[in-house]
This record gives C-alpha cells, structure tokens and sequence, in this order.
C-alpha cells in the first residue's frame, strides 16, 4: 500500500458546525461572554441537538468501521470555546456516540493556526473568517451556512456517503472564472474551447477530492462507501476541459451534472448530497433548501 493510501483523511469541524449552538451563540451576542459560558456550564449535561454538519461527520466516521485495522478517517473538533465551556460539547459529543478524540479550545481565540498542526485535509467552521484564513493558507475550508432543513431531515438517509462540488474556485482555480466575470459568456467559452487540452490548476478543494478518490480506490466501483459529483453551471462546449482535468489529475469523479446556469438546489436533492460546495452565494442560496451547504469564500466571486 503506497504511503499516499495509508495516509489519514482528518476532517476539522467548529463546535457550532457539529451541534446546533443558535441559542447559546444569541445568549453570546446579547448578553456577553460570562452570560455565555454560565448557561453552558448550567446546561453542560444537557446534550445538544445536531447541527447541519453533523450528518456529514457521523458518515466520516462511519467509513472506519468498513476497515478497523487501518482507520481511514478521523474528525477533529476545533473550538472558539474555552476548556470550561467546551466540557458540553465533549459530553453532547459522548451523548452522540461520535467518535471524535482529538479537539482545540482556544477561548475566543481564532482556530486557524491549529489546522496545519493537526494535518487537515478540510476545515468546516460557522466563523467566515476562520475559514477564509483557513483557505489563505491553502487548505480546503468551508462556511456551513444554516439550512431550512435540519440536519436529520436532509433526504440523504442512505449508508453511502455522498458528496459534491462546484468546479471553478473550488475543485480547478478561478482563472477561468475570472474570464467570464471580465468579458462575458461568449469571451469564457471561446478560451475554454481554445484551452481543452490544457489541465486547469487545481483549486483549494483538490487534495480533498483526491484524498477521497483513494479511499474510494480501496473498493470495487460498484461497492464504494463513497460517491461524488461534480455540478457546475457549464455547459457545452466547456465540457471537455473539465472532463480532461480531471483525466489529467488521475482523479475519479462518479458524477458530473453541467447545468449551463440552472439552479443548483433539485439537482443536489436529486443526488442524496450529504453536503456540497460552492464559492457562489446564489448557489449556496439554492442548495441550503435542500442539502447541507458550505461556502467557499474564495476566488474571484469573493473579492
């Protein structure tokens, strides 16, 4: 087994992306701090309801029980709460059987500084800015914005996992993107057509999805625990730059949906999705009424 296989996919998920924080975090905002950290140790053995990642994370985990002698996965909390306070999520975390072991309280402080020393290969947080340090430092990181449906009511109930992606600024770089934000439909296409032998550089989510790929490579296609996808708002003809790329990296992608601009949000539905990302706030807007969503602030749609 080569060491790249061996090698651990080790997820950071903030407290507030976990569990579902809202009323702990409106104590935070309008009473301050203390009021903050009495109700959570009041309540620390009250466990806490799931959050939007938190159906996300309990797949993860349970990728590990497909292969005990070697786990292929572990969850790492990363936590803006203090020790004290953080004794209730470590708790709601016992309450949910999680098998998470390894976490940061930095008591406000921000989490960023702690995913290189852990060897994150994803970062997904409720704190925008955490996360766009996160990717300033290029690692995969993600906003998990608040959803119409609770984490439990998302349609996904399968045992697979499930997990897709938008393409430029996220899976390949924003250079493309940028042509189009600059000179238009028409000026995108023609430099895609021009380009569709040339691989795209990879965005910050490609190591993510090549860490995936090799847990996916440990199966039978038709066994994997794992399915991706790939839905972007191209269109022919800036097809077959994408479907080169991604030949060109080495990287299996189970399903690829090119919309040309079609709202994103029945078409992940459709798919099971157990999260997706997207560095668009429209898409973002749209897939959050039916999958858990992260935003990703990165790019050329972020500036």
């Amino acid at each position: 087994m080569s060491n790249l296989i061996a090698e651990k996919l080790i997820i950071a998920v903030s407290s507030r992306a976990l569990f579902d924080l809202d009323e702990s975090h409106t104590i935070f905002e309008n009473d301050g701090v203390n009021a903050y950290c009495n109700h959570q140790v009041e309540n620390e053995d009250v466990p806490l309801n799931p959050g939007v990642a938190f159906g996300l994370v309990k797949k993860l985990l349970a990728l590990n029980g497909h292969n005990l002698t070697n786990p292929r996965v572990e969850v790492v909390l990363l936590s803006r709460n203090s020790a004290d306070t953080g004794l209730r999520i470590f708790n709601s975390i016992k309450h949910h059987q999680l098998d998470i072991e390894r976490a940061a309280f930095t008591s406000g402080e921000s989490t960023h500084p702690y995913i290189s020393a852990f060897g994150t290969h994803l970062f997904l947080s409720a704190e925008a800015e955490d996360v766009r340090k996160v990717l300033e430092a290029g690692f995969a990181a993600a906003t998990i914005l608040p959803s119409s449906a609770t984490s439990s009511a998302f349609p996904n109930s399968q045992s697979q996992l499930r997990i897709a992606f938008d393409g430029d600024a996220v899976l390949f770089s924003d250079e493309s993107e940028r042509i189009y934000k600059q000179n238009g439909l028409e000026a995108f296409n023609g430099n895609e057509v021009m380009a569709a032998k040339q691989p795209m550089l990879g965005g910050p989510f490609k190591n993510f999805l090549a860490m995936l790929h090799q847990i996916q490579l440990e199966y039978p296609a038709d066994k994997s625990p794992i399915r991706t996808a790939l839905i972007t708002a191209r269109a022919v003809p800036a097809h077959e730059r994408v479907i080169r790329t991604l030949r060109a990296w080495n990287i299996r992608i189970d399903e690829a949906l090119f919309l040309g601009g079609k709202d994103k949000g029945v078409f992940l539905k459709a798919f099971g999705a157990d999260i997706f990302f997207d560095d668009q706030q429209k898409h973002c807007e749209s897939a959050r009424q039916h999958v858990a969503t992260g935003h990703v602030p990165h790019g050329v749609a972020n500036e």
